[in-house]
Formats: C-alpha cells, sequence, structure tokens
C-alpha cells in the first residue's frame, strides 16, 4: 500500500501562529512531520498556536493522540491553542483519543493485613500444606502396598535406570566428601591428641564417630543436594510441561511411573553409598594418623578391629534407608507442589534441599536418642 506524504503550511502573524496540514496523517508518515514541526514549534512558543486539518485527507489513531498531545501541551504552558476541523471522521478520532487519555484506571490501594490477619493468613497456608503432605504421604503408602501385593507388577527397569542416576553416579561426589571429612577431622584431632600422648586414641574417635554418625550424614546431605534437587527440578519441569496430566490422561498412574522407582531406588542404594563414604573417611583419617602422629595402616587396622564394635557400623547403615525415603519424599512432594512457572521450580527446588536436610538432621537426633536409651 502507497502512503501519500503528509505536509504543511503557515502563516505567521504577529500574536498566532497558523498550520495547515494535508495529505494522510497516519502511523506511517507520523515521525516526518514531528521532526519537521519540532524546530518550528520551538521557535514560535511564544505565539497562539491555530491547527487546521480540513484539507487532511486520512487520520488515524497515531495521528490524532499526536494533535491531541501537541495541544495538551500547549494548554500546559498556558499557550492558546485551536484544532479546527470540520470532518466528521477527524472529529470522533479526535473524540475517541481524548477519552482513552482522560480515563486513568484506579488500582485498589493494597490495605496492610493486621497481626492478627498475618498470623491467620499464615496459618491457613501452613494448613494447606499440611493436607497436601499428609494426601501425598496416603497416596504414597497406598501405592507401596499394592505393589506389595503384586509384586509382579514392580517395575524393576525404571529402579534400576533410577539406581544408576540417583546413586551409580553420585559415587564419585560421595567417596571424595568423606575423604575430605575424615581428612580434616583426623587433622583438627591430631594436634589436641598430640599434646597429651593420646595419639592411638585417634582411632577409637574416628571410628565411633565416623561409622555411628558423620558417614551417614555428610552421605545424606549430599545426596539431598545432588539427587533430591534433581527429583523436584525433573517432576516440576514435567508438570510444568503437562506430561504428567498426559500420563493420567492415558491411564498410566504416576505413582508408579515417577514416584515409586525413585524412592525405591534411593533406599537401595543409600547403605551402599553409606558404606563407600565409611571407607573413603577411614581412609583419609588413615593418611593423616600415618603422616602426622606415625600410626601405620597396620596399626590403624589393628587398633579399629580391636576397639570399634561392629554395632557402630550397623547403625550406620541402618540409617540409610529412612534418610533415603525421606529425601526422595520431599524431594519428590516438591516436585508436584511446582505451578505453571519457571520461577516455581527455583522457589520449590530450594525449599526441597533445606526440608530434606533438615529432616534428616532431625531423624537422625531422634536415632540418636533412642539408641542412647537403648543402650545400643
Amino acid at each position: 500500500m502507497v502512503h501519500k506524504k503528509v505536509y504543511f503550511t503557515t502563516d505567521i502573524d504577529s500574536d498566532t501562529l497558523f498550520l495547515s496540514l494535508e495529505g494522510e496523517l497516519n502511523i506511517y508518515t507520523l515521525e516526518k512531520l514531528q521532526k519537521k514541526l519540532q524546530k518550528l514549534l520551538e521557535k514560535h512558543s511564544d505565539k497562539s498556536l491555530h491547527v487546521s486539518i480540513e484539507k487532511l485527507d486520512a487520520l488515524d489513531t497515531a495521528g490524532a493522540i499526536f494533535l491531541v498531545k501537541m495541544e495538551r501541551k500547549a494548554q500546559a504552558k498556558a499557550q492558546s491553542f485551536s484544532l479546527v476541523s470540520h470532518k466528521k471522521n477527524h472529529l470522533e478520532t479526535l473524540d475517541l483519543v481524548r477519552k482513552k487519555l482522560d480515563f486513568e484506571v484506579k488500582l485498589p490501594q493494597m490495605k496492610e493485613l493486621s497481626f492478627v490477619e498475618k498470623t491467620g493468613k499464615a496459618f491457613i497456608d501452613n494448613y494447606k500444606g499440611f493436607v497436601a503432605f499428609i494426601t501425598f504421604f496416603g497416596q504414597l503408602f497406598a501405592t507401596k502396598l499394592y505393589y506389595l501385593l503384586h509384586i509382579h507388577t514392580i517395575r524393576y527397569k525404571e529402579i534400576l535406570f533410577e539406581i544408576n542416576e540417583s546413586a551409580v553416579k553420585a559415587l564419585g561426589i560421595v567417596a571424595l566428601t568423606s575423604f575430605l571429612i575424615g581428612l580434616v577431622i583426623a587433622y583438627q584431632s591430631a594436634f589436641q591428641l598430640k599434646l597429651y600422648g593420646a595419639n592411638i586414641f585417634i582411632v577409637d574417635m574416628l571410628g565411633i564417630s565416623i561409622f555411628r554418625e558423620l558417614a551417614p550424614l555428610i552421605t545424606a546431605i549430599v545426596i539431598a543436594g545432588r539427587s533430591g534437587s534433581s527429583y523436584t527440578a525433573q517432576i516440576g519441569a514435567m508438570k510444568i510441561t503437562q506430561e504428567i496430566d498426559a500420563m493420567k490422561t492415558m491411564g498410566f498412574e504416576p505413582f508408579a511411573f515417577l514416584v515409586l522407582p525413585r524412592i525405591l531406588a534411593l533406599m537401595i542404594t543409600m547403605p551402599i553409598l553409606i558404606f563407600i563414604a565409611d571407607i573413603m573417611a577411614i581412609l583419609g583419617g588413615m593418611i593423616v594418623s600415618n603422616i602426622d602422629l606415625q600410626i601405620t595402616p597396620a596399626l590403624f587396622i589393628d587398633r579399629l578391629n580391636e576397639v570399634v564394635a561392629a554395632k557402630h557400623f550397623f547403625i550406620g547403615l541402618l540409617k540409610g534407608p529412612f534418610f533415603a525415603f525421606l529425601i526422595a519424599t520431599i524431594g519428590i512432594y516438591r516436585g508436584l507442589m511446582v505451578k505453571d512457572d519457571t520461577q516455581s521450580i527455583g522457589f520449590n527446588t530450594t525449599k526441597s534441599v533445606v526440608e530434606s536436610i533438615f529432616a534428616v538432621i532431625v531423624c537422625d537426633a531422634i536415632f540418636s536418642i533412642a539408641f542412647t536409651n537403648l543402650g545400643i
């Protein structure tokens, strides 16, 4: 489409600037007109302004907005302004633009909540979250019970895949972290033990603390940060892309395909990861003991076998499935809580890691109190 140009003629007397616009004033021709008029209007800003659009062949809303703004700018400067046209379509366009520019949306002011209202809102939000979590747990245990009664329907292939993804690929970071923890604890302890000539007791301290507490706890924290967060991100992304809804539509139960394989895989492999963590932490402590305290590896192992009871090792392994259940359950639950926006994935992934680590520490404290009271 070819657009006519817009141009203007001027006439100036002692106190008035007369403008007569001709052609087409629209979004395509407006820019050039603005550039031409700018210097002229600035030069005669002290004069009254009379604009005639009688000879305009076309006027769109962009051109009308320009004219109305010119009118209001002149009025703001207390400059006399008149806009003349007798064409009905031009006048209707100008009236429409004036009404729209005058229309202001007044948003209701946000009322600041009182302390009681804030408390009530927080209580309701927490209550809804608690109910949703209990519902999730109920459905999870119902699904587990079904598969225990129908073992042939368990999806072993998915469980093996998740074992590889969440545990086998985590062996490296778990082993390295545990090795460094063993090094650091042994190094810090060696300095104090040398003062009292109690070098050999480093074996007792390392053995009991690592087998019973440190290896399970460090492994759980690493897995919560690595695998638990990945569960939340994966399931959250599936929820945003509506893959979970598609599974339900096709008759596939998400708990059977997404939830149970991940939980079972982590519960199976957590004791193995803790075992690897035990070995690497003891190895790190053994190296420091040999270098700093002159305790040979053979003497270290003999002392470890003599003073550290096997129960400490098995207590550490026993904690594994419980920690794994908490990490996987919280990670998956947070993934299912993701809303339809990408920001929600980051929010729930962060909450997943924090809540998993907190739950693991609370669970470990309960185990410690229970075993101590039982004399184990």
